[in-house]
């Protein structure tokens, strides 16, 4: 089955909806800064738990866990194991602290604790992630849509990225939040949808998907062997309690959104809603991975060759899928892009607001002065966004060179927050050394060390904890001794 005029029509009713929405904001966000980072901190409960969501998931989520569990296993559902606790961590310690400092960015914390150096240093950090983030984004929604349409892929990245950038620059964080509570809707219906259809259209119903996935070991969760360069049950559970309380704890689209909601209570509570929902829309898009395989093994002439791995629910989205159903899908696709770009533009313009643009302009501060921050650097964000998105195009392996660049520019981050968490007084030089020493090891790992890169986070992370803690203590002992 090919496209219709009604998957278009529905597809282009989503994206067009979903972006005047969005723009429908405008004279609320333009009313002041605050309005614009944080919505006046007013927004419900549930759409900022969907926010958080929608943030989490990303087009590389929507057709990576599907693609992974298609040619191997159930083993990246263990990086969804450990959200709970990064959730609960972050409910206990991360919301509190930032709501009482009542600070809408993340890292006005590390001001307090060494200076305005660290506060610099990892807001640069985020901003460089945040264009690489976006530039990957926009290439791999690309890719599949490009297949899927057969639309030319730069032309795909220049107007997503554009339609994107018009509705999050002048809507603001209330036009983000909003939109991706309405995208992550979009997307679980499309993937529960799937996952049903691929169950119930077995040839010898359902039990036959189970029976032939079960032959395969397509269930398994992994090796629980102790390598170190594979991602075993193990490397992977602890990739993801390092990657995740570095989301939940201290990255910046989070940390925005706690402070958009009403209470602290709110705040926490809407997390835990956002987080924990991600596990189970994780195991429906592994289940779709895996339904797949037991789709095709049984039907195996529906299925062209060459057609393996990411490409298969691209093709089975398109070939499918019921008239009209195959539009909504790729709306969905399209929704998990969408809303994670909207978010690194809102939360990289609300950065450059707070950690620099206030620290270094001298002169009476104004509400349009700030505003004028915001709009430009959302769209230079944007725009340098997209430049990114076309240039990765000659990268081969795009995923490998986005995790290999997000693990260099969060420079081990929340090392430095949990040095600053635990250690209550820690010279600025001791914390310069240990970020040094996280960086080399973030380098050495990422380009030279025989380990798994999921570890990259882990052992950068651990080094600047580690090497600032010891240097520490070290300093209390001589000044006792002194």
């Amino acid at each position: 089955m090919e496209l219709t005029i009604l998957d278009y029509i529905v597809f282009f009713i989503f994206v067009g909806g979903v972006a005047l929405f969005g723009c429908s904001f405008y004279f609320k966000s333009k009313s002041s800064a605050s309005a614009f980072t944080k919505a006046e901190g007013e927004l419900p409960t549930w759409v900022v738990g969907m926010s958080i969501f929608a943030t989490f998931v990303s087009s590389i989520s929507f057709l990576g866990l599907p693609g992974g569990a298609y040619a191997g296993n159930w083993n990246q559902l263990v990086f969804s194991l450990s959200i709970p606790f990064a959730t609960w961590l972050a409910a206990k310690i991360f919301i509190p602290l930032y709501r009482s400092m009542n600070s809408v960015s993340a890292y006005h914390y590390l001001e307090t604790k060494f200076g305005y150096w660290a506060r610099a240093y990892v807001g640069v950090c985020y901003l460089l992630t945040q264009l690489a983030r976006i530039g990957s984004i926009l290439l791999l929604l690309a890719i599949p849509i490009n297949t899927m349409f057969g639309w030319d892929i730069s032309t795909i990245i220049i107007v997503t990225g554009v339609i994107t950038l018009v509705y999050s620059l002048l809507g603001g964080i209330a036009a983000v939040v909003w939109t991706d509570a309405i995208q992550g809707i979009i997307l679980i219906v499309g993937a529960v949808v799937c996952a049903a259809l691929l169950t119930f259209d077995m040839p010898e119903g359902p039990k036959q998907l189970f029976e032939i996935a079960a032959e395969h070991k397509k269930f398994s969760l992994g090796s629980f062997g102790l390598s170190l360069n594979q991602p075993t049950f193990w490397v992977v559970f602890i990739y993801g309690l390092f990657t995740n309380l570095q989301n939940y704890g201290v990255d910046q689209n989070y940390v925005q959104r706690y402070m958009t909601a009403k209470t602290t209570g709110e705040a926490v509570k809407s997390t835990l809603f956002g987080g924990l929902l991600y596990i189970p829309v994780s195991l429906v898009f592994v289940y779709i991975g895996t339904a797949l395989f037991s789709y095709y093994t049984a039907q195996p002439d529906l299925l062209p060759a060459g057609i393996t791995g990411d490409k298969v629910f691209p093709y089975f989205i398109v070939h499918g899928l019921p008239t009209g159903l195959t539009g909504l899908v790729i709306a969905s696709l399209f929704s998990a892009g969408m809303s994670t770009i909207a978010t690194s533009i809102n939360s990289s313009a609300t950065i450059v607001l707070t950690d620099f643009f206030k620290k270094f302009h001298k002169g009476q501060s104004s509400n349009r002065k700030d505003m004028t921050v915001l709009y430009t650097t959302s769209f230079l964000v944007g725009a340098i966004g997209i430049v990114v998105g076309l240039l990765m195009m000659k990268v081969e392996g795009v995923l490998d060179a986005w995790w290999k660049l997000a693990s260099i520019f969060s420079g081990g981050m929340l090392g430095l927050f949990l040095l600053g968490l635990v250690c209550k007084n820690v010279k600025k030089t001791n914390a310069v050394v240990a970020v040094a020493v996280g960086l080399a090891v973030i380098a050495w790992m990422s380009f030279l060390a025989p380990f798994h890169t999921y570890l990259t986070i882990v052992f950068g992370t651990s080094a600047i904890f580690l090497t600032g803690f010891v240097l520490t203590k070290l300093s209390g002992l001589v000044n006792k001794k002194s």
